[in-house]
């Protein structure tokens, strides 16, 4: 494991942005860009392992994605699928204890990959040694719509009252519930805009931007992002 001191941010969530571009760019169809950014996670899972990391997000398919071209849909949901089987047989996976979690509206996707993600949050409910969530189906506007609505079907139907709505109630019918505070957020692509990334747990995260497509993302980046983050004076507000 390599040794960074207290310098590592505890969860870093990542904006995985540039496929499409990244496969015009080496000529080759769309679809391919998404091909090279799925086989990119592992490899970032393996880097955080060896910094340290506790807990990983990336955002790898957003609710806005599903205005995209209906082949290259078909296309990612395959990627997708397959990507939760491997999770599951992958031996560094099961050896490094990694707990997966998906944040968003999973219902969207197609029967198959919906059923992958049940079989990959299954295979390593118990594991806590590493947290790796994918926000998949997600918009930051969306999950916090969805947490308003299912706290004003209750109190509609009056197990509790409008005063009774508090920070931790909202928080706790979000697709992100169970995860932490983002402490390092990273943007590939060289695209310098948060999207709505996980608005309600990255008020207080740093952010970085680095030029390199999602496919080409290497970890001396990684290890630039989080010396660039410990560099910072981090103040919460104070």
């Amino acid at each position: 494991m390599i040794e960074l001191g207290n310098s590592i941010p505890r969860h870093i969530g990542i904006i995985c942005d540039g496929n499409r571009r990244f496969a015009h760019a080496l000529g080759e169809v769309v679809w391919m860009g998404h091909e090279y950014g799925a086989k990119k996670v592992e490899e970032v899972l393996d880097w955080c392992f060896e910094l340290g990391v506790k807990e990983v997000t990336l955002w790898l398919f957003s609710a806005e994605n599903l205005k995209r071209p209906k082949e290259e849909l078909g296309e990612l949901f395959r990627i997708g699928e397959n990507m939760t089987r491997e999770f599951i047989k992958n031996p560094k996976i099961h050896q490094h204890k990694v707990r997966l979690s998906v944040i968003g509206d999973t219902s969207i996707f197609p029967a198959g990959l919906q059923a992958g993600i049940r079989d990959a949050l299954e295979a390593t409910k118990d594991y806590s040694n590493l947290r790796f969530n994918i926000a998949a189906g997600y918009g930051g506007k969306a999950e916090i719509i969805s947490a308003v609505q299912k706290v004003g079907e209750l109190i509609k139907d009056g197990k509790i009252n409008p005063a009774d709505v508090t920070k931790e109630l909202l928080e706790a019918h979000m697709y992100s519930a169970d995860v932490a505070d983002v402490d390092l957020v990273i943007r590939t692509s060289g695209e310098q805009r948060t999207s709505g990334f996980l608005m309600w747990k990255s008020d207080y995260a740093e952010y970085y931007f680095c030029e390199k497509f999602w496919p080409a993302f290497e970890k001396e980046d990684l290890i630039k992002a989080i010396m660039d983050y410990s560099e910072r004076k981090r103040r919460f507000g104070k």
